[in-house]
């Protein structure tokens, strides 16, 4: 039986309103999210932003990014180091306000050196609170699949708690990829052809790397769901080398320089090492693939459409580029000052391009933004309102992606007041120790180690960065070159009780000053001493004397695995009583604990005495086994254990240049000489993976 001819015709003219309809599918209504956080990528190392002096880096993918969305001139990370401004990103707190605002932290304060430091670091935590309701919980909980690649250390170590899973994300992956340390040194151990090669090179002649294939693998593993990718590149942290030889001969010749024969230094200044170039690329290739799969994989969702159609794709830095380290100059990230670990533009300011739908292409902006935007901006765009309840220190910078991106009226504080501000504070590093504000075109910088310091003129420097008139805004002193404090002294007041205003709205913890240093500091003799100290169950009391400054605060420092890995310290508010007493309780757990008294001058008194900047601090602090605990508290908390780390540790510190808890044969060879180096760091690498961890040094030292 034959169908009639008006059954063929309903048949065939049906045909192309079915595709029709395919193609008109609305769009899905929970757009993807691709967060790229690349580590300790300068602001001058991408080259579409190249100002100035001519950048050898080749970037041809992320320039192309910049083409499709608002390319950021003035983006800023929310601390000059990595793990406070991933923390920041991730739970949308201030480092300030969340009492992290360093790597590491989680340890009593103690000066770097007791006669040598005016000042030390305050206390700081080791890592986000495992409670914190952040952004990938969020989402989580309103139908995203999360996923992590890369890098995490948001704790005091990259394997302590908490981890991805104990923060929001439902699959996680974090191979170091390409950025392993070669062995034995960075002229051995490049990409070859062989089929056993874990770094193959692939078709395009570039090096295999598992942190970008674990990211493309979640991708097409939920690509018919929405889903959130946070892709922590470990590019182009150190160590400094490439595994793509043909890119560092490339570069060699671009730069002009002869292919290295010393594979332990490179000292020529600027932009010139031809080892950091490539990896530069190296990040930029595997940027590109990203790009690519969600540019070219059809989207389940949205059929006739591709992935990148309803994708957002934020491409940044951790913060400012690491400029060099003993022997090596890697990078410059001029005309910005300085770089990773400083408040200053060089170490705060970073690359920022967002795409995505809705969002103009080709636009540049000079407007200022922040990573702890992205908590808010990212829940605006996914149409996810923010947790009742939950503070969030950025802007919603929606509206000004989806409007005109050059309009900083905009971005809109929680008051619906323009945001002028951004505010830093890195209590930290030898030659940083400051805090910053910027307000419009000007930024005051305050130091916190410039009584005594022959190196430090004042408290405080004041520069105008831009001139903005009529709306329109101009270079002037990106550089901060020219100190206006002197000839500015009201505008620097009024920046300066600005700052401090919004530092103790946060809370911060400021640096103290170190009561044995060899330096004449004023009121230096009158610190406090602690007399006594009377333990009686879960209450401690301590006696002390005052010598002229008053005390003004009292804290128990405490840890609840002291002795253990991954030994970690919290601080709670003791009580000062009067007539010289403080009374503090000890949180449920505890197994050590000091007490930090901090007069009016900014002194610290620590009882015990810390010993030193250690990896364990139980051996010298007071622990609950001492006289005076109850029977109930001897059962129920296990014996510390002997520290097992001490002296040991000094040496690995030491040799340990890039502070990443791993040792190289690299930075061993760096750090000593005599025979059979290369023999004896091959005793260390029990597992003969090429690296020696802390535990695998202290355990072969010990014996």
């Amino acid at each position: 039986m034959h169908p009639s001819p008006f059954l063929l015709f309903l048949f065939c003219v049906s045909l192309p309103v079915i595709e029709a309809s395919a193609a008109d599918t609305p769009r899905p209504a929970k757009p993807n999210v691709v967060l790229l956080l690349a580590d300790d990528l300068g602001w001058q190392d991408v080259k579409c932003y190249d100002i100035d002096a001519p950048s050898p880096y080749e970037t041809p993918n992320i320039d192309a990014l910049a083409k499709k969305g608002v390319m950021f001139w003035q983006g800023y990370s929310a601390a000059p180091t990595c793990a406070p401004s991933r923390c920041a990103i991730m739970s949308g707190n201030h480092p300030a306000r969340a009492q992290k605002t360093h790597v590491v932290g989680g340890a009593p304060p103690a000066p770097n050196s007791k006669k040598g430091s005016r000042v030390m670091e305050p206390w700081y935590s080791g890592r986000m609170p495992a409670g914190e309701m952040t952004l990938a919980l969020v989402l989580q909980q309103n139908g995203y699949v999360t996923g992590h690649s890369g890098k995490w250390h948001m704790a005091i170590d990259h394997n302590s708690f908490p981890q991805p899973m104990n923060q929001g994300f439902s699959w996680t992956r974090r191979d170091r990829g390409v950025t392993v340390g070669m062995s034995p040194n960075r002229l051995t151990g490049f990409a070859t052809d062989a089929p056993d090669d874990p770094y193959r090179l692939d078709k395009n002649g570039h090096p295999f790397d598992q942190t970008s294939q674990d990211a493309l693998t979640f991708m097409r593993e939920n690509q018919d769901k929405p889903f959130f990718l946070y892709l922590a590149n470990w590019l182009v942290h150190a160590p400094i080398h490439s595994r793509d030889r043909a890119l560092l001969e490339k570069y060699c010749k671009k730069l002009g320089v002869a292919f290295p024969t010393d594979p332990d230094h490179w000292e020529v200044e600027g932009q010139n090492n031809p080892y950091y170039c490539a990896m530069v690329e190296l990040l930029d290739y595997y940027t590109g693939q990203v790009i690519s799969h969600l540019e070219n994989t059809e989207d389940p969702r949205w059929p006739g459409h591709k992935l990148i159609e309803n994708t957002y794709f934020i491409f940044t830095s951790d913060n400012g580029g690491m400029e060099g380290h003993p022997g090596e100059i890697i990078t410059d990230n001029y005309p910005l000052d300085r770089g990773k670990i400083s408040a200053r533009e060089g170490g705060t300011r970073v690359p920022l391009i967002i795409t995505g739908p809705g969002i103009k292409a080709g636009v540049q902006s000079d407007v200022m933004v922040n990573g702890l935007d992205f908590y808010p901006t990212i829940l605006a765009l996914a149409d996810i309102p923010v947790p009742e309840g939950k503070h969030l220190d950025g802007c919603n910078i929606a509206p000004l992606l989806h409007g005109d991106a050059t309009d900083p009226s905009l971005v809109k504080q929680a008051d619906g007041s323009v945001r002028d501000t951004m505010i830093w504070h890195f209590p930290h590093g030898g030659d940083a120790m400051e805090s910053t504000i910027r307000i419009g075109d000007y930024k005051l910088i305050r130091r916190y180690d410039h009584i005594a310091n022959p190196l430090v003129k004042s408290e405080y420097e004041l520069f105008r960065l831009y001139q903005t008139k009529d709306g329109i805004q101009k270079r002037e002193d990106i550089e901060e070159a020219y100190n206006l404090a002197d000839s500015m002294p009201e505008k620097t007041k009024e920046m300066a009780a600005k700052l401090t205003a919004a530092l103790t709205e946060m809370q911060a913890s400021y640096p103290y000053r170190n009561p044995d240093c060899q330096f004449d500091l004023p009121h230096k003799t009158e610190v406090c001493t602690v007399l006594s100290h009377q333990k009686q169950g879960d209450k401690v009391e301590f006696k002390f004397e005052e010598h002229g400054s008053k005390v003004v605060q009292a804290d128990l420092i405490y840890t609840l695995n002291g002795g253990q890995k991954y030994e970690e310290w919290f601080r709670h508010p003791a009580t000062l009583a009067g007539d010289g007493q403080v009374i503090a309780e000890l949180p449920e757990g505890t197994t050590h604990y000091y007490l930090n008294l901090v007069d009016e001058h900014q002194f610290l008194r620590s009882y015990p005495e810390v010993s030193a900047k250690e990896k364990s601090f139980a051996g010298s602090a007071l622990s609950v086994q001492s006289a005076g605990a109850s029977a109930v508290a001897q059962k129920s908390v296990p014996p510390a254990k002997k520290p097992a780390m001490g002296d040991r540790n000094i040496p690995f510190n030491r040799w340990d240049t890039n502070k990443d808890d791993i040792l190289t044969l690299e930075e061993y060879l760096k750090g000593q000489t005599g025979p059979n180096l290369e023999q004896r760091y091959k005793n260390f690498d029990k597992n003969g993976d090429g690296k020696v961890t802390r535990e695998e040094y202290v355990v072969l030292s010990a014996k």
